[in-house]
């Protein structure tokens, strides 16, 4: 029986366009969710194993893990797709902003990774770890420094569970840019954003499921981010 993959934060996006691309291929799937949508429920009636999990507490890892543990003893990957985007603000209490995305993006992927290792090394073949990080890690945020400091940890952590667990499982990360716009963003800031890389386009969300699936599929890469920016970069 094929080990299921488990995908964090596949409500929507990223997340859920990989999971339904899992489906497709026939791949089992364990995915999580913090907020419900009805796309949650399509995921089940395809076959997904869907878990509310809340990764905003300590308490809400142990939960989510026991209920992982539950389902099954041996995983084909990890995606670390759940995430948040908390900006600074006189609204807020720096120290909250700044435990919240540390919370999020850093201490909850750790912990699944050190708790779930033994799952990932039960098989036969290779297993893989990925983080989603992000394209800011490169050049920092005025008005998202916890986030971006976040996000670089995530990264480290990819570096530091890649020597952990080799060879029996490979840890990469992806860092996208612009992938796909929200619902009301304004034309002016589409228009804005676009020209911030070279290729000027919204891939949408094919690009990271086909980047996600070279990871998984290549047996010759570890400890390495994988930039999804368009030429940002340079531009």
């Amino acid at each position: 029986m094929t080990a299921p993959v488990l995908i964090t934060g596949a409500g929507q996006r990223i997340g859920l366009a990989f999971a339904r691309a899992c489906l497709d291929r026939g791949q089992p799937i364990i995915v999580t969710y913090r907020t419900y949508r009805p796309a949650i429920d399509a995921l089940q009636r395809a076959g997904a194993e869907c878990i509310h999990a809340d990764f905003a507490t300590n308490k809400g890892i142990d939960d989510f893990i026991e209920a992982l543990k539950s389902r099954t003893s041996e995983l084909r990957a990890i995606i670390h797709n759940a995430s948040d985007w908390l900006p600074e603000s006189e609204d807020s209490d720096p120290a909250d902003v700044m435990n919240a995305m540390m919370q999020i993006h850093v201490m909850t992927p750790y912990r699944i990774n050190l708790a779930c290792r033994s799952m990932l090394e039960k098989g036969d073949s290779t297993a893989d770890i990925i983080h989603m990080t992000d394209y800011v890690v490169e050049k920092g945020s005025a008005k998202h420094i916890a986030y971006a400091a976040s996000k670089a940890a995530l990264t480290n952590l990819t570096l530091s569970f890649s020597r952990l667990l080799a060879p029996n499982v490979k840890v990469n990360a992806v860092a996208p840019s612009l992938i796909m716009f929200n619902q009301g963003d304004s034309e002016a800031y589409r228009e804005r954003t676009l020209k911030k890389s070279l290729l000027g386009i919204e891939p949408g969300a094919e690009v990271a499921v086909a980047t996600l699936q070279f990871l998984l599929d290549n047996p010759y890469i570890t400890g390495r981010t994988l930039p999804l920016d368009g030429g940002r970069h340079l531009a």
